[in-house]
């Protein structure tokens, strides 16, 4: 008889601890997650923040939140959570104890160790009483972005052949005229266009005199990065690290270039995140909004080709004829094709500068160091 009512006692009890901690565990509970950045470059160590905070009078005797993160975030070791390793993704649980009108805010430290555009879209939490009887979950929606830009390579690491195109970029700020910028006036000179006519100061002198321009500081300086690591290539690439390399080197000249005053413009022959049906192309321009603009579209490349090289330079020749303005390209590519060297060649023709920026690839314990200027 003692133990029967043991018995039931103890289920009114348990029964009424339900109620009163398990049924409102989820009650008047707000979770936020942010990340101290949301744009960096890979390798950039950063801290994901947890803030939860419990506004009720009653304590919440265990709350668990779950959330996928991307499998390339490395979180240090003893940061507070239970974590399950993936090849893509990892499964992240955290376990909380809050007393009535309580608010805990933790940092985890963790490293971005790939390029690319990862989204977070809800975290899942999980409340109950002292003994598991209750339990309830709900998603918590956190809506967050984040932009991991290709890693940055020292100058030491580039091919030398870099330097001799950061040359030619600087020099021909100040060999091209710039139709807009007038110093002054000089006599007529054979070649010289008619609507360069100062007429004004030709009556005055009695001799045909020409606006006398400055030179240009818009040098068109574009970045052409080749998805293919082979002319054989075709649809998604099977050597990613050579292609990584190449983004990280175009990264690195759009950075450099950007950083000197230069406009600077991108392109590639591959599929981006949510891209269209054409190959990337953002024309050259200046300042740190277009260079997060660059690094961004460098950052949702996919390794997967839309057009062969060959076929992207054709494309160029072709966009040329109407071009009014001499443009330098730096063509960063694991290799050089016979029909690639046609396309440079007619680039050439037209008055066009092209270099090529090689990146390494190791057949047989032997690196291609091949390198073309144009």
């Amino acid at each position: 008889m003692a133990l029967l009512w043991l018995v039931v006692v103890g289920s009114i009890v348990i029964g009424l601890q339900g109620i009163w901690f398990g049924r409102p565990a989820l009650r008047k509970l707000k979770y936020t997650r942010e990340f101290s950045k949301l744009r960096c470059y890979a390798g950039d160590e950063l801290e994901m923040v947890e803030t939860i905070a419990n506004e009720k009078r009653v304590s919440v005797h265990w709350l668990r939140l779950e959330a996928m993160m991307p499998g390339s975030f490395v979180f240090r070791s003893g940061s507070g959570m239970d974590i399950s390793q993936g090849d893509i993704y990892q499964n992240h649980k955290s376990i909380f104890t809050l007393k009535p009108f309580t608010r805990i805010t933790r940092k985890h430290p963790f490293v971005c160790t790939q390029r690319g555009i990862y989204t977070l879209n809800t975290v899942t939490m999980t409340g109950g009483d002292l003994f598991g009887i209750w339990r309830t979950s709900k998603p918590i929606p956190v809506h967050l972005t984040m932009i991991v830009y290709p890693s940055l390579v020292h100058a030491e690491e580039l091919p030398a052949i870099y330097q001799v195109w950061q040359g030619e970029v600087e020099v021909s700020r100040w060999i091209v005229e710039d139709p807009f910028l007038i110093l002054g006036v000089r006599p007529y000179g054979a070649g010289d266009p008619m609507n360069r006519i100062h007429w004004k100061a030709s009556a005055r002198t009695g001799e045909l005199q020409v606006y006398k321009q400055g030179w240009t500081a818009d040098p068109q300086s574009w970045i052409i990065v080749n998805i293919q690591e082979s002319a054989d290539m075709w649809s998604v690439v099977t050597r990613p690290e050579v292609i990584e390399r190449a983004l990280r080197y175009a990264a690195t000249a759009a950075v450099d270039a950007i950083g000197r005053g230069l406009p600077a413009g991108f392109a590639h022959n591959g599929y981006r995140v949510n891209g269209g049906r054409d190959p990337l192309r953002i024309e050259p321009d200046y300042g740190s909004p277009h260079l997060e603009l660059l690094l961004e579209a460098m950052a949702e490349t996919e390794l997967k080709c839309m057009v062969p090289m060959e076929q992207f330079l054709h494309d160029e020749v072709e966009r040329n004829e109407e071009a009014q303005q001499v443009r330098s390209y730096l063509l960063i590519t694991s290799y050089v094709s016979s029909a690639m060297e046609h396309e440079i060649a007619r680039l050439h023709e037209q008055g066009h500068r092209v270099t090529v920026l090689p990146v390494e690839r190791e057949q047989s314990g032997v690196k291609n160091n091949k390198a073309v200027s144009a």
